[in-house]
């Protein structure tokens, strides 16, 4: 048995029992090769969530700070966060973007599902911030198919992104993916600033459209420093 179905085998109960989580549209992935998940980031424990209400295993970048710990508990974190779908890549160097772009390229080259924030980090207030081209240069240089998805209601479980998840009424989540964005009519273009900029702009256009946030053509990380 791998980590990641003995890891839903022992979680997915409880997270069904303390969430009641709801997939919407999870028929629109397709069942094998390649795929990319694209879509909004609210709180930490969206990297939780996703993969668990998947049939596929999905693999996404993760900081290389949560497997590094030594202690019992740093080795625990470590075990779930890879088990879950984690690579961690440190992406605080000067190459991190680089290193981020050429895993989720080899993972898709080996015919699996890569998930990924545009955003490329959590909303600082809610709202969807403009988008990353690397979701572009990703899906031009491989040819896999972007399914936009949004996860609603995480915000409340876990405000902040801090803390441990609150259960509750009013506090349900849901998580809704949309059907698959191709743009093989750009192939050969992931150079094109233009393109990778349209490209984009039309996968956030379908992530605001599912989740219904308000759309801030900024980016996050700005706003965060401001």
């Amino acid at each position: 048995m791998s980590r990641f179905v003995l890891l839903k085998v022992l979680v997915g109960p409880l997270l069904k029992l303390f969430f009641r989580p709801r997939v919407e549209g999870g028929e629109r992935i397709p069942g094998d090769g390649p795929v990319i998940l694209a879509g909004n980031h609210l709180t930490f424990i969206d990297s939780i969530i996703l993969p668990l209400v998947m049939e596929r295993q999905v693999f996404f970048i993760g900081k290389d700070e949560y497997v590094r710990g030594r202690s019992l508990k740093g080795r625990l974190m470590a075990w779930f966060f890879t088990a879950v779908g984690m690579i961690p890549v440190d992406r605080d160097g000067g190459h991190g973007g680089v290193a981020a772009l050429m895993t989720g390229r080899r993972v898709l080259e080996e015919g699996k599902v890569f998930g990924i924030y545009p955003e490329g980090t959590r909303s600082p207030d809610g709202r969807l911030y403009r988008g990353r081209t690397g979701i572009a240069r990703l899906t031009l240089m491989t040819g896999a198919p972007v399914v936009p998805f949004a996860m609603i209601g995480t915000d409340r479980v876990q405000p902040g992104g801090r803390g441990l998840p609150r259960v509750g009424p009013g506090r349900r989540i849901t998580v809704r993916f949309g059907e698959p964005l191709d743009f093989s009519r750009y192939e050969g273009m992931d150079r094109d600033r233009y393109v990778l900029r349209a490209v984009t702009d039309e996968v956030m256009t379908e992530v605001m459209r599912l989740s219904g946030q308000e759309y801030v053509d900024m980016y996050a990380t700005k706003v965060k420093a401001a």
